[in-house]
């Protein structure tokens, strides 16, 4: 019970403590000021003997009773001006401006201020009128109108070091004074700039004036310009339109000659693919004619020339067989002559029967070998009969290859033959011009092709007969002695 007494008894001297210290502490704001009186105090940069204490921006302890807390304000405050003025010049004027003043934050201004006004904070901003108002007043009256256009900057400068002292004095001090307007009830500074104002429109009119020359020249010029321009453009257009008229001209040509371009384009093309069918039919005929009947021939040929080869090879081994058995049965015989003659030598009685025996045998000798020669060219005739045999049939199966190779072959001769007929004439008048010499020229090669025609006819005529005219057998014989190409 004692405890708990004790406790409460504690927490109520706290609460009293901490109320009464609530009560005691004092915390100045940062735009203001306390003035704390009631004891005697001593202050920084103060005399002994104020009677007050300043504080700012920090708490203090003040007791309650003894001292007394005041609150003295920091802020900005404002003042308008509104004073009227004479000039030296006697000239009545009214300056209209405004004054931002503040006490100062030193402790001598704030300790100035306090004293003049700590109860009177409200009639600052009349008290600082009235002291601007006659100190204006008064460096007015020592200007002229045009110092106070010219140089407002020297008025405020001037009044704000006039009001310097007493502001300090008053603990104030000035962050800005400006004048807003100079008001003139006579006139006088509307007059003093009519001379400026008629001759600024002087010179404007004479500004305008030369400004209209300038422009009236200036138009001129564009005139002129444009009219220059207008000119060159329709140079240019003529020129244009000319070229267009060109242009369209040859356009127009242009059609036609396209045309004609393209007819000759097609003719060419035309050209060429007729001269590309004529090759292509011709080496089809030599693909699909000459090519197989040279192939025929030269089979038939080739085999002719075999057989006829076998045929006189045979001929001679046999007449070589016959030969070589004649000689051997001569030899024999003459062996055995010999050995008779020899032995009838011996004997002395029978040199004539041996001179009989070896005449006899020189005799079979010599019939033996006439035997073997005759078989041998028999051989060789039947041969040649076979070949030339094989050769009529090679020409009665494929006579246009044959004659038209061997026209070919002397081609060149046939040519020089028929052109031989222009040999001795010195001049010569065409009619047809490059026509005309060209159906002379074809005329006379046609000349030279007659060798053709007559070749075919005596074949025709052979193959209805059956058997070679004589004409067929010239051209065996022609046959025979131009070599026949074996490609």
């Amino acid at each position: 019970m004692v405890v708990g007494v004790v406790a409460g008894a504690a927490v109520a001297a706290v609460l009293v403590l901490i109320g009464v210290f609530k009560m005691m502490w004092r915390v100045a704001e940062p735009n203001e000021a306390l003035v704390i009186s009631g004891s005697k105090h001593r202050t920084e940069g103060l005399e002994e003997g104020m009677g007050f204490r300043i504080v700012t921006g920090r708490g203090t302890l003040v007791l309650p009773g003894v001292q007394a807390v005041r609150r003295l304000s920091l802020d900005l405050n404002e003042t308008e001006l509104q004073v009227d003025c004479v000039t030296h010049q006697g000239i009545p004027l009214k300056v209209r401006g405004v004054v931002i003043f503040k006490v100062g934050d030193d402790f001598v201004s704030i300790a100035n201020a306090a004293r003049r006004f700590l109860d009177q904070q409200k009639l600052m901003s009349e008290r600082v009128h009235n002291v601007f108002a006659g100190h204006l007043r008064s460096i007015v009256g020592g200007l002229t109108v045009e110092d106070m256009i010219r140089d407002r900057e020297k008025l405020t400068g001037q009044t704000r070091a006039a009001c310097g002292t007493e502001m300090e004095k008053l603990g104030l001090i000035v962050d800005s004074l400006q004048i807003h307007e100079i008001e003139d009830p006579t006139g006088y500074i509307q007059n003093l700039a009519a001379p400026h104002a008629a001759a600024v429109q002087r010179d404007a009119r004479i500004a305008q004036a030369e400004a209209n020359r300038l422009a009236t020249e200036a138009e001129q010029q564009s005139f002129a310009r444009m009219a220059e321009a207008t000119r060159d453009s329709e140079i240019l257009q003529a020129g244009y339109q000319a070229e267009r008229d060109k242009a369209a001209a040859k356009s127009r040509q242009a059609g036609p000659l396209a045309e004609a371009a393209a007819r000759q384009e097609v003719v060419v093309q035309e050209t060429r693919v007729a001269e590309l069918e004529a090759h292509r039919r011709e080496q089809q005929l030599q693909a699909d004619v000459r090519k197989p009947a040279d192939a025929q021939a030269y089979e038939k040929r080739t085999l002719a020339e075999a057989e006829r080869d076998a045929r006189i090879s045979a001929a001679q081994a046999k007449a070589k067989e016959t030969e070589l058995a004649a000689a051997a049965e001569a030899t024999q015989v003459k062996t055995a002559a010999g050995a008779e003659a020899e032995a009838t030598k011996t004997r002395g009685a029978a040199t004539a029967a041996a001179t009989r025996a070896t005449g006899e045998a020189e005799a079979a000798a010599a019939q033996a070998r006439g035997l073997a020669q005759a078989e041998a060219t028999k051989a060789q005739g039947l041969a040649e009969a076979e070949a030339i045999k094989a050769r009529a049939a090679a020409l009665a199966e494929n006579q246009e290859a044959v004659v038209a190779q061997q026209l070919a072959e002397n081609w060149p001769e046939i040519v020089r033959a028929g052109a031989s007929a222009f040999g001795s004439v010195d001049n010569m008048v065409l009619l047809n011009g490059a026509d005309g010499m060209a159906d002379m020229f074809a005329k006379a090669l046609t000349m030279g092709g007659t060798g053709l025609g007559l070749a075919r006819q005596l074949l025709a005529s052979m193959n209805q007969n059956g058997q070679a005219p004589k004409e067929a057998s010239s051209l065996n014989g022609l046959a025979q002695k131009v070599p026949v190409d074996e490609k």
